[in-house]
């Protein structure tokens, strides 16, 4: 009786009436105060958080969902979050406390068996999560009483920091509706309720009445995809939104202009990069190729024409704020003539290279990167498609998505296990790169404690990629935003964009 009543206590706390309802369409229309309304490039392309963590999607899913673990968004530091306290009780195992009184938000506890069964779904290789290779050192999770304990199969210096992107989910209503409905439909502890979605449009969510942390600032928030950037600048102007991620430095130079509003920005752990398909890549198979491409791009000019203050050199596909980067490793430098050489070496003038790309991703950049090429005599046929499609065209194992392709990673892990392993590994969803040595490289940094020896095994590792080239940095890259005076928040450098550090005047 007790467990009805509490379900009918939610599920009243819960009642919200439609988007129309709240005003929020059409625009000029008054809407509730504490509804913050974000503009993103892209809809989610999951909203179950065992599958994917491009930008985009885990801005919403991280505010329906409690983490193990979190970071402290100044110093970096570990944060105990749904796990109070953790110790390795030898040197494949460890145990974590799981907060106690902690209710998914249909009433539901959440034990440690969640916290296991969260773990060994995404090691479970048929549900093809693209978070596998962060987590695939440890062999098994289970729960022990209010205990979640993690063996690996070697010692595992970077599982705490992976931890910090492990969402719980309530294993028996996935297990109930399944994977496809649990995405539909999701249920999480998190600061945050999902209310609704419009496919392709907008999601919708509300603060949680049984967050374990108290109630958030925001009491609702709905994010649309709007992927169109001038367009999310328009929405800010017209206060159709308060918030808009993704911005360009071009858009903030409008937003700066505008004394309404605000561009909020921070370096992040992010690369813009390049990735190279060595596997069915056409011209790309060649290194001649890659090393002309490396040769033929103007990053000075990326940086500060197009990015205008908004990026940093980098002489890797690492940024400085992640344990690995190698400040003695020599930066690709611009040498157009040494790429019309190579080009020429590879019998590849006038060859065309297929550039796969997204919305996402700042089209000036790809369109720079694009007429540099061609100045060398490559041709480039950019192929963009939405993030969605981008992502699983990227990551399907037959290698068809081009030649090249230009991203931006993040691991949202500090460490550099969390870019070259996903990204290089022989096998690995995102990987279009063999290489048995470099595996065995990035392997044994895998299982090494000591910080000295795992440095000079990643400095080893960039070494071979410098060398082999399956990818190559551009920069690192910023987080542009645009706010209303209505927000007040902090952005950080992994672009956690949790709604629980937002507060809306």
């Amino acid at each position: 009786m007790r467990a009805k009543r509490l379900r009918a206590a939610v599920a009243a706390a819960l009642a919200v009436p439609t988007l129309a309802a709240c005003g929020i369409h059409p625009a000029t229309a008054e809407r509730d105060p504490g509804t913050l309304v974000i503009d993103t490039a892209n809809y989610p392309s999951t909203l179950d958080p065992g599958k994917q963590y491009d930008s985009d999607t885990y801005a919403v899913y991280r505010n329906i969902f409690d983490q193990l673990l979190r970071r402290d968004p100044r110093t970096h530091a570990l944060v105990p979050w749904i796990a109070t306290s953790w110790r390795q009780t030898d040197a494949t195992t460890w145990r974590f406390a799981i907060r106690r009184g902690v209710r998914f938000s249909d009433g539901s506890p959440l034990t440690a068996a969640d916290a296991a069964f969260s773990v060994n779904r995404i090691l479970d290789k048929k549900f093809a999560s693209q978070q596998f290779a962060n987590f695939s050192m440890i062999s098994k999770a289970t729960a022990d009483g209010g205990d979640l304990v993690i063996h690996t199969a070697q010692p595992a210096p970077t599982l705490l920091t992976y931890l910090t992107t492990l969402s719980v989910v309530p294993e028996r209503y996935v297990r109930k509706v399944g994977d496809e409905k649990f995405a539909a439909r999701p249920i999480g502890s998190g600061a945050y309720v999902f209310v609704s979605a419009t496919a392709g449009s907008q999601v919708e969510l509300r603060a949680n009445p049984l967050w374990w942390h108290g109630r958030p600032g925001v009491r609702a928030a709905v994010f649309r995809a709007v992927p169109n950037v001038a367009s999310r600048v328009v929405d800010l102007q017209s206060r159709k939104a308060d918030l808009a991620t993704g911005l360009t430095p071009d858009a903030a130079d409008q937003i700066k202009r505008d004394p309404r509003l605000a561009v909020l920005s921070t370096p992040t752990e992010r690369i813009a990069y390049l990735a190279f398909n060595t596997i069915k890549g056409g011209p790309a198979n060649d290194p001649r190729v890659r090393r002309a491409v490396a040769a033929a791009i103007d990053y000075r000019a990326l940086i500060e024409n197009l990015q205008r203050g908004y990026a940093k050199p980098i002489n890797s596909l690492l940024t400085p704020l992640a344990f690995g980067y190698d400040t003695k490793l020599p930066a690709a430098g611009y040498d157009p003539a040494a790429a019309r050489r190579l080009v020429a070496e590879a019998g590849a003038k006038g060859a065309t290279v297929v550039m796969a790309t997204s919305p996402s991703f700042n089209p000036q950049i790809v369109q720079a990167i694009q007429a540099n090429l061609a100045a060398v005599g490559l041709k480039v046929q950019i192929r963009s498609t939405d993030q969605p499609t981008y992502l699983k065209k990227v990551q399907d194992p037959g290698h068809d998505w081009g030649s090249i392709r230009f991203g931006r990673w993040s691991c949202s892990c500090l460490d550099a296990d969390g870019v070259i392993y996903p990204l290089f590994h022989t096998g690995g969803i995102w990987s279009s790169y063999t290489s048995p040595s470099f595996d065995r490289l990035v392997e044994q940094a895998r299982r090494v404690i000591d910080p000295k020896r795992r440095s000079a095994l990643y400095d080893q590792a960039f070494q071979m990629l410098a060398r082999d080239l399956p990818g190559l940095g551009l920069f690192q890259d910023y987080a542009i935003y645009g706010a209303n005076a209505r927000v007040s928040w902090t952005p950080d450098a992994q672009e956690s964009f949790f709604l629980d550090t937002m507060k809306v005047r």
